[in-house]
């Protein structure tokens, strides 16, 4: 593969310096590469045939886990994507505000917001991740540094499931450059496959950036 997951660690160690309240504006995953840079890194991904669909189970990709303190990845996320993100004790956010990317639509209660894996833990197992150890489907599962994870419209990421592009795409079509930007970095970091039709979705989506 050609992320070494131990870089992992790295991550955990930069969330670190946790305060109660953040004052920042909203922010996004890191790490999304530009339209030219993701262009590039598709036309290298593998196309193939999905596999092992019968075999995924939700529990093989351990999440969420703690980060730092009391802190776990969800709450890591709510804090990072946030405005004005107040927590308790335990890490709980208790006040803020979330714009989900993928409609629009502003949230001011953390308990209308998910977490959305951008590809889908069980799109991963069926481009790849059926072959990793457990380990590595929990750094994925939890990954901080890359465009992974988004806060977004809870019934959204419901809504969502585990479709790729081919199936189910954002409804706010300004967002579907970005969108395909950072699904393609998840794919070529985790060097997961992708299907034709999956490729063409994408391609199609980087030309709207």
């Amino acid at each position: 593969m050609r992320r070494v997951f131990a870089v992992f660690s790295a991550a955990i160690a930069l969330a670190g310096g946790l305060t109660l309240v953040s004052q920042t504006a909203g922010a996004t995953p890191p790490n999304i590469p530009s339209a030219s840079t993701a262009a590039t890194r598709l036309a290298t991904l593998t196309v193939a045939t999905e596999s092992h669909q019968s075999t995924y189970d939700r529990d093989l990709f351990p999440h969420w886990i703690t980060i730092s303190g009391s802190c776990n990845t969800r709450e890591e996320v709510l804090k990072r994507d946030g405005t004005g993100v107040a927590t308790d004790s335990s890490c709980a956010a208790t006040s803020g505000t979330w714009r989900s990317p993928y409609d629009g639509a502003t949230w001011t209660a953390a308990s209308d917001v998910d977490i959305d894996h951008m590809v889908p833990l069980a799109e991963a197992w069926r481009s790849g991740a059926w072959a990793w150890t457990t380990a590595q489907r929990q750094t994925y599962a939890n990954d901080l540094g890359g465009p992974e994870l988004w806060a977004v419209t809870d019934n959204v990421n419901q809504s969502k499931g585990d479709q790729d592009p081919t199936t189910w795409k954002p409804s706010l079509t300004s967002f579907w450059c970005t969108y395909a930007r950072a699904w393609i970095q998840v794919k070529y970091y985790y060097a997961l496959t992708l299907q034709s039709a999956e490729k063409t979705q994408l391609t199609s989506m980087l030309a709207t950036c």
